[in-house]
Formats: structure tokens, sequence, C-alpha cells
């Protein structure tokens, strides 16, 4: 599981940026990967959504064969790209191919407001990996008509145009528009709402013409529930009526997006060539034989043999991995991210995992639901290298895996903090007002800005290394067991642990924080956050649907309602603002812990219905009256609740012989560029798959 940017406080809040892009970008030129004083972390500004950069710091140090290893794994990192695209909506390529040959081929008039807003829907498209917002999961309605977007289309040389896969103009024309203007066609990607079809109501493309009771009656019939070790059923493969009969497609080489996954494979192999030692080259080649045969034992096997991997430097995720964007989540969606150990910072998470035994059997949580010994705790700060798939543009700050709750009790976890990204936030936020415009008072200020940076990363750590890889299921229960509250369950499982331990002494022993006040920055952002701040993300008049924004909500929502009567944290009125105010945050830790305990619970009992009215009653619903405040608060900072990042560019140097004698780095590529490069040069899945 992993934990997506999602924090909205000044570590991720940045400040708009004034003429954003390649011709104002500076130039680096120092011999350190390109990084200084000059750094340009800002890109883009659009709608909602700032794009920034990530730098490398450390990969000019690696040694060739590491950085060779590096652009192989970056090149499989981009080549499955569509198919997230495709997963995500059947139309989604059709449609953002016909975009991009309007954006690189039109020859009419580009200053007019029409042109504009279709570029920017665009470029919200390569957000979204489609066309549902990557976090509020409704559409993205276009800002220009029907008419002007036909007349565009049109205007352009149909030889310029993707008119393929035996379809004109016109018919992909009339295929499209009514999925891109018709508000009520397709309107949420993933549909939460309790009470109707899941599966027929999302417009994600993991099930065709079957219902949600088809499937799940499709799985309960395959599942053994004296299996100790079951696969992830269902996790690579898209569920259809053929013949009258539910079946699979599985996602394979010779299957379905069997073109793009032959690309993956072969730059894989090349990979395993300069493998840094024969257990990682083990692995290597157990994923390729998993996509080779779509086999999901063989993937287990995979999953197995990379959390044993603990001495390679390099490291990457490459395949169908997270559950989030299933209703009923179960499919994976396809994500990479290649990433080497940060070895000075990782000293803080190896203290973490080395103490993992003491946090599980001290934690608040009922004995029958603890493990009697945690095993194979792995964690590590990482310094990602290339982000692709359901990891980019926006990225998460952390990632545990495997999410196998069998191969996290046999064999453990691999957890880590992505400080590179988080590095690049907090450059990008300094200065932006938001603390100044949110926080009650000078002195939770003045604590975030000395304590907020640190016990956030310190959090993350606590959620990746020790809160998803905590507790254990009960004999017969298994993964899927709380159908579509199963992500926000489980996130707001890894999130209370780290609550609660932050202000526990034992960090202070370890060396982890410095006092015992630091703890509160976080305790107050994270309240601030769920309470308020994150609404920024929400549509007026919307419920929320994300998983990690129902955690944040359901946790900080269920301490402020228990704290009415003492009035451990209140919300307060000054000056017509509402503000967070906590008044005991020994008593908030205590809440954290209560919570904690029965979320464990209706984990590891597969509590379907206890899961369903603790995030019903807490996680969904949204005051109206609060939402219309935050929202006009922080429209008057001007401020981008989403971001995303641009990947660096990678270059294999050859010498006369064809031989690898180096790979340079360059951070000149911007968003459009990069997103029209990546069409052209990774784009081989046909319209309709």
């Amino acid at each position: 599981m992993k934990k997506v940017v999602i924090m909205l406080t000044s570590f991720v809040l940045l400040a708009a940026c004034s003429g954003c892009g390649k011709t104002n970008e500076k130039k680096s030129t120092t011999a350190d990967d390109g990084i200084d004083s000059t750094f340009q972390y800002r890109v883009d500004r659009f709608a909602d959504i700032e794009i920034l950069r990530y730098p490398v710091p450390g990969f000019n140090r690696l040694s060739l064969q590491q950085k060779e290893l590096i652009y192989y794994l970056s090149q499989a990192a981009i080549e499955g790209r569509d198919i997230l695209y495709d997963q995500h909506n059947k139309y989604n390529l059709a449609i953002r191919r016909v975009l991009e040959g309007v954006y690189e081929n039109y020859m009419g008039d580009k200053s007019t407001e029409d042109w504009k807003n279709l570029e920017t829907y665009l470029k919200q498209i390569w957000m979204a990996n489609g066309i549902h917002h990557h976090y509020s999961e409704d559409k993205i309605m276009p800002k220009f008509s029907k008419e002007y977007f036909v007349s565009v289309v049109k205007s352009v040389d149909p030889g310029r145009m993707p008119f393929r896969d035996g379809m004109a103009a016109d018919e992909l024309l009339n295929t499209i528009l009514p999925v891109m203007f018709d508000p009520d066609v397709m309107p949420k990607r993933v549909n939460q709402q309790p009470g109707v079809d899941l599966v027929k109501t999302s417009a994600v493309n993991f099930y065709e013409g079957v219902t949600q009771q088809q499937v799940e009656d499709f799985y309960n019939a395959m599942k053994d529930p004296n299996d100790s070790t079951p696969v992830s059923y269902g996790l690579n493969s898209k569920v259809v009526m053929k013949d009258g009969k539910v079946t699979e497609e599985v996602y394979k080489i010779g299957g379905l997006y069997g073109k793009a996954i032959e690309r993956i494979v072969g730059w894989l192999e090349k990979a395993a060539g300069v493998a840094e030692n024969e257990q990682q080259k083990e692995v290597i080649h157990t994923l390729i034989e998993y996509y080779r045969t779509g086999d999901l034992r063989k993937f287990d096997e995979y999953s197995i043999k990379w959390v044993q991997d603990v001495n390679s430097r390099v490291d990457f995720v490459n395949g169908f991995i997270e559950t989030y964007t299933d209703p009923l989540g179960m499919k994976g969606t396809w994500e990479s991210i290649v990433n080497f150990k940060n070895e000075e910072a990782t000293k803080r998470t190896e203290i973490i995992s080395a103490n993992a035994q003491w946090f599980e059997d001290n934690s608040p949580v009922d004995p029958r639901f603890k493990k009697e010994k945690v095993k194979g705790v792995s964690a590590k700060v990482i310094t990602a290298a290339m982000l692709g798939g359901d990891c980019y543009p926006a990225t998460p700050i952390g990632i545990n895996l495997p999410n196998s709750n069998w191969i996290r009790r046999d064999y453990g976890s691999k957890s880590v903090t992505i400080e590179n990204i988080t590095d690049a936030y907090d450059k990008a936020a300094e200065g932006n007002g938001f603390n100044e415009e949110f926080m009650w008072s000078e002195e939770e200020i003045e604590r975030d800005k000395k304590y907020g940076s640190l016990t956030d990363k310190l959090h993350t750590d606590l959620h990746e290394c020790l809160g998803h890889g905590s507790g254990k299921m009960l004999p017969g229960v298994h993964d899927g067991a709380l159908k579509e509250y199963e992500s926000t369950i489980e996130e707001a499982r890894a999130d209370l642990f780290g609550l609660y331990y932050l202000a526990d002494p034992k960090l202070i022993e370890l060396g982890l924080l410095p006092d015992s006040t630091a703890y509160k920055a976080q305790y107050y952002s994270y309240l601030m956050n769920g309470l308020m701040t994150q609404l920024t993300r929400i549509q007026p008049g919307k419920n929320i649907e994300e998983a990690h924004m129902r955690n944040r909500q359901l946790i900080a929502r269920y301490v402020y309602e228990q704290s009415k009567a003492d009035k451990a944290v209140e919300m307060k009125q000054r000056d017509g603002k509402t503000f967070v105010v906590v008044n005991d945050y020994g008593k908030i830790r205590e809440r954290f812990g209560q919570l904690l305990s029965e979320i464990q619970r209706i984990k590891s009992t597969g509590d379907y219905q206890a899961a369903k009215k603790m995030v019903e009653t807490y996680a969904v619903k949204v005051d109206p009256a609060l939402h219309k405040e935050v929202l006009a608060r922080y429209e008057a900072l001007n401020l981008a609740p989403y971001k995303g990042f641009v990947n660096l560019v990678y270059k294999l140097v050859t010498d006369k012989n064809g031989k690898v004698t180096d790979v340079t780095i360059s951070y000149d590529e911007n968003y459009v560029e990069q997103n029209l490069r990546y069409s052209r040069e990774y784009s081989v899945l046909p319209l309709w798959n």
C-alpha cells in the first residue's frame, strides 16, 4: 500500500509561479547531477495543478553498472504508460491521441480562449492518465464546446490523426464525443456510493458486460477459505461476458496489453544483464516469467524474492500493484518507480525497522490481532530515479509492499520513504502563506517551521515501515473482505499506527525526535488537514470519494466528535474564519489509540458492516458551509491543490563499438514536451483494448 502525497499543509501546497515553463528555466551546470541553487522546481501551472521536477542527487556517484541498470529499468517504467490510461477508461487512449493530434498539427488560431481551454484539458488528461480527475474521480469536463472540438479535429490532415483500427474520423468522433461532453456518461471513474452496482456505475475498464454480483460470484467460486496462501484473485485481468459466460482476459504477453508488456519485458531483460547481484537478477527473471504467463502464483513468487532482496542498492517496482482504482478492490493498476538507496537518510528507517517487534508488542490493539513474531520488516529511504504508470505524474511519498497479507505474515514487507520527492515539495513550498492563513496561532506556525518536515517524514516512515506491516488477520479472513471499504480502512490503520507512536517517548529514546513536544506539529497539521484544508480538493456539493482523503477525515472527524465533551480539539471562529484548536494533545493520542484498536479489529476480523458504518459515519460527508469558507480562503492564496512531476531524461553514452561508457541526465524537458514524446515513443497499444 502506498501513501500518496496528500497532506494539505505548507509541505505540499506550493505557491503559484508566473511564467513557468522551459523558456524561463535556468540551466544548471554543476557536476553534481545538475543540482544547485538555480535548480528550477516549478515547471508548469494549469487548472488546479502545478507541475514540479524532482532532483536525483547522488546519481553521478553511482557505478556505471548501477547507472546502466537504472536506465533500462527507467525505460521499462515508461513503457506501461498506455496500460494505465486504458485501465482507467476504455476511451482514454482514443481521446488522448485525438487531442494530441490536434495539439501538434492544428494550423489555425491558437490565441483564442477555446484553444487555451483545449490545451488545459489535454494537460489535465496527462496529469490524470485519463479523462477523470486523478483525485476526485469526477469526469473532467472540457471548457470548450463540442462544436469547436469537432471543427479543429476536422481541420487537421487525417494522415496526422489516430484514425486507425479501421475507424474513420466521423465514426471515431461519434464514439468519443458523448464520453467527453455529456456529464451523465461515465461521470465517475470509481464510484463508492452504497446501494448501487459499483461495477456498472464506475468508468474504469476492469469490467465489461458484467454486474457487480456476477463478478463477486465469479471470484467467490475460485476462493478456498482454507487456503492460507491465496493468490491475489483478479489482480491482473479484465472480467468480461463472453459467449454468455463470465471470463477473465489476463494481462500478459500474448494476452491483454501484450504489445506493451512485450516492450516492458525487453527492457527488463536488458536490466537483468547488468543486475547488481544474482539475487536481483533472479527477481527480474521471475517478474519476466510472470509477465509471460500471467500466473498469479508466479507473481507471489516474484513478490517473495523481491521483498527478500535487501542488499541491492538499486531497486524498483514494476507491475499491476495497487487496487485503489477498482471499486471492488481487486484489480491492480500498472505502476513503476525506479530508485536507489539514500544510505545516510536510511539510518532513520533502519532504527525503526530494528525495533519493529517492540512497536507491535506495545500497540494499543487487542493481543489477538497482534503478530507474535514480526518477520522481515526492511525499511529504507530512497531517491526516486524514474516515475511511471500510476506513480506518474502524481506520485506517492512512501510505499510499503507487497500487499498480500500472507506474504507479509510469512516473509515480511519492504518499506520506502521517497526523500527527494518530499524535498522537492519542501523547496517549492517555501513562503506560500498557507500556514499563516489556516493555523490558529503563531505557536502552531513556529512549531511547524521547527518540526513539521521532520515529523511528516517520520510519520511516513512509521506509516509505511510498520503501520501497513502491523497486525494480523484471523484464520479464514482474506484480503478483500472489506470490499469497497478495504483501502480506506487499511490506510487509516497505517496512519493511526504512525500517529499513535509519534508521541511515544520511545522515539526520543531512539534519537528519532529531539524532544517531547515535536510530535505536536504533526498532530495539529493532520487534524487541520482532515477536518478542513483537504476540502480544497473537493468540488462544491460533492462527497469525499478518494480512499486516502476518506482515511484522513475518518480519523480527524472521529477524534473531533469524541472530544466534544472535554474539548481536547475544537473548531473556533475568529474574524469570521474557522480554525482547528487543540487543547489537550495527550487526549488526542488516547483517541488515536482507541480508534487504532477498533480499526485493527475490523481489519483482522473482516467485519464489513463495521467498516461500512465507520467510513459512512465519519469519512464521506462534507459540511457545505465549512467547505465554502475553506475554498474561498484557499483561492485567495492562489495555490494549486494538486502537484505532479516531470521525469528527468537519461541518455546512454556509448563508444564506437557500442559499449556503454556513461549514462547522462538532463532536467531540461518540460511537461508538454515530455508527454508528447512519451506518446510518440512509448505508445503501442491499439485504441480499444
